[in-house]
């Protein structure tokens, strides 16, 4: 079996309303569907979300990586030799979603190829995971409606707050009402994108202090290196590297280095292989994880539900599944179904997704 052909396909499909966040805000899904194709007639699929604001790729930069430079390196090759796939692929420095993606469509054509879900093949350890829902920029009451409605409708019942580069005391005030609203039961924790100081961080932490929260995600620039090792030293909660670890090399770093103490592992960035050495590393220092959420569409969602089920310590958090329920359509044919506040992991030969073309030809943008 040979890799034949890549594709790249630009797609935007609009959110019913808006994510917005200290490092950006989000209006359309305007992502990559990567198909790779086989001389054997096998197609793997994946998709890729460009993220400017946090690792610089654009719709267009993945495009054009993709045909430009890794379709012609690693047509020809077998799909199976993975390892030495990466070994080309990594003489590009960066272009994380790009090569995240074309890991996942790899691994979809291995299960596919063997009549087995990737699911199993990566680890198979449970049939599901519960999902946490993130709440972007809002006043504090409608986030409170939002959250109680996602509990009533779907069963969730832990939710991540987008917070930073406001006043400190709007996030205060919108942890306080959640928390007040939601009852003691529910799981909440905070993601500030960078958007605060290590200071600033601490005095979030200290007026919230009565409050329950069980993360920090990269409360602050983790270059900062010096107030953020001081931070986490003083955190009375772990503080999760996100944007400032994608690779096993960068999580590594601010790992032994005291730039966070837990992690969050993103399929959309890493793939799956460079996803299990994340968390090999993780383990292997008894470090938390969390599965965090790309803002991807449900085909990214069935990515991270198909390695994140398939082990113990990436199912023991709530993962962040649920934010394709802002979009206003999808590609995927047999839609995503949170039920009881979980997702099912797809036992289909491969990863599971499967491309409506009535969608695609409509979302496409390369026609």
């Amino acid at each position: 079996m040979k890799i034949e052909q890549i594709e790249a396909i630009p797609y935007s499909i609009p959110y019913v309303k808006p994510l917005r966040f200290a490092s950006g805000e989000v209006h359309e899904a305007e992502h990559v569907l990567i198909r790779v194709h086989t001389d054997d007639g096998v197609v793997g699929i994946a998709d890729a979300p460009p993220r400017p604001f946090t690792y610089g790729e654009t719709q267009e930069s993945i495009i054009a990586v993709m045909n430009k430079i890794f379709a012609p390196a690693i047509t020809g090759l077998d799909p199976l030799d993975r390892g030495k796939i990466h070994q080309v692929l990594n003489r590009t420095v960066n272009n994380h979603a790009a090569k995240g993606s074309l890991d996942i469509a790899l691994w979809d054509i291995v299960g596919k190829a063997t009549n087995t879900s990737v699911h199993q093949l990566l680890g198979g350890y449970t049939d599901s995971m519960q999902v946490s829902h993130m709440l972007g920029f809002k006043p504090a009451q409608q986030l409170l409606e939002e959250a109680l409605s996602f509990r009533e409708t779907y069963g969730i019942n832990t939710f991540k707050l987008k917070v930073g580069r406001r006043p400190l005391s709007l996030d205060v005030e919108a942890c306080r009402v959640l928390r007040a609203g939601l009852g003691a039961d529910t799981e909440l924790y905070l993601d500030a994108n960078r958007g605060w100081t290590a200071n600033e961080a601490l005095e979030v932490l200290r007026l919230t202090s009565d409050l329950g929260l069980t993360l920090l995600e990269e409360p602050c620039d983790a270059k900062e290196g010096v107030s953020r090792r001081r931070l986490v030293d003083k955190s009375p909660i772990p503080v999760v590297g996100d944007e400032s670890v994608p690779t096993a090399g960068d999580a590594s770093r601010e790992l032994l280095s005291g730039g966070c103490d837990a992690i969050s592992i993103k399929t959309a960035r890493s793939g799956f292989t460079e996803a299990q050495q994340i968390l090999g590393l993780c383990t292997g220092l008894g470090v938390d994880v969390v599965m965090g959420n790309q803002i991807d569409t449900q085909i990214g969602t069935l990515a991270t539900v198909t390695f994140g089920a398939a082990h113990e310590a990436t199912s023991r958090r709530a993962g962040e599944l649920s934010n394709f329920l802002d979009m206003s359509d999808d590609l995927l044919a047999d839609s995503t179904v949170i039920r009881d506040g979980r997702i099912a992991v797809r036992n289909d030969p491969g990863v599971g997704a499967s491309i409506d073309p009535a969608k695609l030809e409509r979302y496409r943008q390369d026609i």
